[in-house]
């Protein structure tokens, strides 16, 4: 495999000093190093994935590391962003993950992108890196990455988790398959759980994060045989590691330009008179507190999560029982009202609406879901 970065300068003593381990190995040496150092990474996410990656890339001397992530730091990413600590809630992900990377290792740049990738700036940032570790948890910016490496002809490694799974893959334009090839339309938002839907194993991005930093460092020194055309499958559980195999397809057409992903929602999802945002809410609840209407809310979280906060006067019925038990799973003393259903973040309320739509069918109640579920009710107080 050809390098894909040139030797950079020549090693400092101090570089020679502290890269020494891998000076002795036959497939780095002085001239692999040199490699590093010239590179230039572009990171998609400051989270569970690049945490790991980020911090093996910066210690095995890779010159430039670019992040971009416009989130700030929340005590629920502790349990597997290790690259951030107690002290950084608050902060933004990139400027914590930054000053964690140059405490490792001064001699990397860190570019901070403290923004959101979106299809106006994608290929500009790609273009300014040699390859891109996409380690994000939404199919649109994945497919924002995909496409603006492929219009570019730059490699892209690829990472997912969920739960006690993880994936990784190496896409690359004119060199073997793309995101596309693997999953060529977005599927509907809520049919794939995110991470805080579903949750994941703490230590699961470790496994993962590490593994894209390793196909990283292989492509830039040109050494090994890359996870290109072949995908690569983690089961925790199990402690199983199995490889599929992944073609381009010649049917496809090529990407020419980057625009932005357009979800298909599955047949029977809710419409926009079923669907409502945190404003329109408080304003239904702001009529019921003045007996103007008939209002239930139900939370169709775990009873764990309610621990965390609820809606003001919500009544629980957990997503679970919906299914199993249909309509019978609302309190009694919600039923015959209007119904807005919530969840974390909108996944599982859809589909409690779905599961309940038939049985209010025939009733003169308003039957809807929280856009954002209570993530978004909690930000707007």
């Amino acid at each position: 495999m050809k390098p894909l970065v040139d030797p950079g300068p020549e090693l400092t003593p101090d570089e020679i000093a502290r890269y020494q381990r891998h000076l002795g190995l036959v497939d780095v040496g002085t001239e692999g190093q040199r490699r590093l150092k010239n590179a230039r990474v572009l990171l998609v996410g400051a989270g569970g994935l690049g945490s790991p990656a980020m911090q093996y890339l910066a210690a095995a001397g890779v010159g430039t590391l670019g992040t971009i992530d416009d989130d700030d730091v929340d005590l629920s990413n502790l349990q597997r962003q290790i690259i951030h600590s107690t002290a950084d809630i608050g902060r933004p992900k990139v400027t914590s993950a930054a000053d964690r990377v140059t405490a490792l290792n001064p001699l990397t740049t860190v570019i901070q992108h403290h923004e959101r990738l979106t299809a106006d700036n994608v290929v500009d940032l790609v273009a300014a890196y040699d390859l891109v570790l996409d380690g994000t948890d939404n199919f649109a910016t994945r497919y924002l990455v995909s496409d603006a490496a492929e219009i570019l002809r730059k490699p892209v490694v690829w990472g997912a988790i969920l739960r006690f799974h993880g994936q990784v893959s190496v896409f690359w334009a004119g060199e073997g398959p793309t995101y596309r090839d693997l999953f060529p339309e977005p599927p509907d938002p809520a049919s794939v759980p995110s991470c805080a839907e579903a949750g994941v194993l703490g230590v699961l991005p470790g496994t993962i994060g590490t593994l894209m930093a390793t196909e990283a460092l292989k492509l830039i020194l040109g050494r090994g045989e890359p996870l290109l055309g072949r995908l690569l499958v983690y089961d925790a559980l199990a402690a199983d590691f199995r490889s599929m195999r992944i073609l381009p397809d010649p049917g496809r057409p090529p990407v020419t330009e980057v625009r932005p992903v357009e979800f298909v929602c599955a047949v029977g999802g809710p419409t926009a008179a079923e669907t409502l945002d945190v404003p329109a809410l408080e304003a239904l609840l702001s009529r019921r507190d003045y007996g103007e209407l008939a209002l239930a809310v139900v939370d169709v979280r775990e009873d764990w999560e309610r621990q965390l906060g609820m809606v003001p006067g919500a009544v629980a019925a957990p997503l679970g029982e919906i299914l199993e038990r249909g309509i019978d799973a609302i309190p009694a003393e919600a039923r015959g009202r209007d119904v807005v259903l919530y969840c974390a973040a909108g996944v599982r309320s859809r589909r409690a609406l779905e599961a309940l739509r038939p049985a209010y069918a025939g009733l003169e109640v308003t039957l809807r879901h929280l856009d954002g579920g209570y993530g978004a009710w909690a930000a707007a107080r």
